[in-house]
């Protein structure tokens, strides 16, 4: 069973920081993007930062400079470093990946979701 694990999320004072981590397992041939998204309220799960398998990155408008994304290659880890937290930050947060399956004649390219971590950041 190819699963996303997420831990790290919870409660935390503004300007506080919370490092997620996202871990793929299962029979995975290759990682390709993997990224973070998160959903408020009443509100769309946006997309907050991704990283590809070579390592550009690219984030919303609305986290540059405070989160870092990150990968581990080695162990299918997607790490989201999130320091000067605001009140607006607090969100489910939702790890993806677009990954390589293995089949037994061919592999399949599927995307897949984290069960989702909930970070809540307090004035």
């Amino acid at each position: 069973q190819v699963q996303l694990v997420e831990s790290g999320g919870g409660l935390v004072q503004a300007g506080g920081s919370l490092r997620l981590s996202c871990a793929a397992s299962g029979s995975i041939f290759g990682v390709n993007s993997m990224g973070w998204y998160r959903q408020a309220p009443g509100r769309q799960r946006d997309l907050v930062a991704g990283i590809t398998s070579t390592g550009s990155t690219n984030y919303a408008s609305s986290v540059k400079g405070r989160f870092t994304i990150s990968r581990d290659n080695t162990n299918n880890t997607v790490y989201l470093q999130m320091n000067s937290l605001k009140p607006e930050d607090t969100a489910v947060y939702y790890c993806n990946a677009d990954l390589v399956i293995r089949g037994y004649y061919y592999n399949t390219n599927r995307g897949f979701w984290g069960q989702g971590t909930l970070v809540t950041v307090s004035a």
